[in-house]
């Protein structure tokens, strides 16, 4: 990759604000829903969405800065080596005078070039692990809450344009991370992998409670004293629930196998609560219940 700061049209002593609307700008115009027919645009929004991870990472954009690594999060050539034995980098006759590899009487550089260069003094021989893969890429998933609750397949879009659907884990948690194989930077040893960090978002009336979807649903105080059949709302869409007549505000029925799923693949429940809507002021029902009292004492239970 070529510098991140030109990549996205910011200085090196942009903030993180100026980099996050640079970003923004250039993603909105180049991203690949609205620039299908143009391959062109979906290679540069994988260059600025690579760019933009690289600079929001603090430690990465310090050691770039400071010249320590490149636009690919590779070590910088040390002491200048790659530059042609320019100024700076080493040169062949450097080493007249050597013997063993080292000066008479000077310092053991054989530590140094083996750390360097995976072996001893760097020459032919020394022994070199393996390449190394490229860096992991992390990505940060919103799921809105139904879709969590069913498995719902979500589309992500790779820093390099491409898309792919992610069936999300069974027993899925905010904050679970999902790793996908060789879908991160390349690198020598191959790929590194894609990290994927799942939030869920929160629903207006929804609540998870472990396995489980808890929703309070208000009924009129004529569907709780005659009973009725009322239309529920559940992550699968609207089912009708029977209310038996007396039924007290407060009761919470359970709908099977409408909640989240597990980590074995079945389903949680559904609790819903009733709860009874009075009208705030209404004179018909004052007119009827005139003269009317309970004589229960519905707080017995609480010792008053």
């Amino acid at each position: 990759m070529a510098d991140p700061y030109t990549i996205l049209g910011v200085d090196r002593s942009a903030t993180e604000k100026d980099i996050k609307s640079a970003y923004r700008k250039l993603a909105k115009e180049l991203h690949p829903d609205r620039n299908k027919d143009n391959p062109r645009a979906t290679e540069r929004f994988g260059q600025v969405t690579q760019a933009y991870d690289f600079l929001s990472d603090k430690d990465k954009r310090a050691q770039f800065d400071r010249g320590e690594i490149d636009g690919d999060g590779n070590p910088a050539a040390p002491f200048g080596f790659g530059r042609g034995g320019g100024q700076g980098g080493f040169r062949h006759d450097s080493y007249e005078g050597f013997a063993g590899g080292q000066p008479d009487g000077g310092p053991d550089l054989s530590d140094l070039f083996e750390g360097l260069f995976g072996g001893r003094g760097g020459g032919a021989g020394g022994r070199r692990g393996p390449p190394p893969r490229g860096g992991n890429v992390p990505y940060r998933l919103v799921v809105p809450f139904t879709d969590a609750a069913t498995r719902e397949a979500q589309r992500i879009t790779l820093r390099d344009g491409k898309t792919i659907d992610l069936k999300l884990p069974a027993g899925v948690e905010h904050g679970q991370q999902v790793r996908l194989s060789g879908k991160g930077d390349p690198g020598p040893g191959g790929p590194g992998d894609a990290i994927v960090t799942i939030e869920i978002a929160a629903h207006p009336f929804f609540e998870r409670d472990g396995d489980n979807i808890r929703v309070d649903v208000p009924i009129t105080l004529d569907e709780a004293v005659g009973g009725a059949r009322v239309k529920v709302p559940t992550v699968d869409g609207a089912v009708m629930l029977t209310i038996a007549p007396g039924t007290t505000g407060g009761k919470t029925l359970r709908l099977k196998g409408k909640g989240f799923s597990r980590k074995d693949g079945e389903r949680g429940d559904q609790l819903v609560t009733l709860q009874i809507d009075l009208p705030a002021d209404d004179a018909d029902l004052k007119r009827r219940l005139e003269g009317w009292h309970d004589t229960r004492n519905p707080r017995a239970r609480l010792g008053i």
